[in-house]
């Protein structure tokens, strides 16, 4: 255990010095390569007004978003009226899609709770 701990902080060291040698030159050329979304210049104004225009688009989306989620709806419903003719791929993609989904809910349960497998500190 403890040479696994050698090990991991040895990684760890040789990582921070890679990213102090050549973080400032990746972070040049990420800046470079998405100057077309920096606003200039950065003032206080312009941050409210960028997110007043995220915000508007949000709720902009909002109708279509709710189309969707009705048609996604109304597709379920009639793959539940039509479940006779439902093919064994369709339902074991279905069985493994809500397998996934518990999975992610039991890991958000353990990260919950300070990831313990036992239960909540009291």
């Amino acid at each position: 255990m403890a040479s696994k701990l050698v090990q991991l902080q040895s990684k760890a060291c040789q990582a921070s010095k890679f990213v102090s040698k050549h973080g400032g030159a990746y972070y040049k050329q990420l800046l470079e390569q998405n100057k077309q979304y920096i606003q200039d210049p950065p003032t206080v104004e312009k941050c409210n007004l960028l997110s007043k225009q995220l915000l508007y688009t949000r709720l902009a989306s909002i109708p279509v978003r709710y189309e969707a989620f009705w048609k996604e709806l109304d597709y379920a419903k009639h793959l539940w009226k039509h479940r006779q003719e439902l093919k064994v791929e369709d339902a074991g993609i279905a069985a493994l899609f809500g397998l996934e989904c518990f999975a992610w809910y039991c890991a958000g349960e353990i990260v919950g709770r300070g990831f313990t497998f036992t239960g909540y500190y009291v």
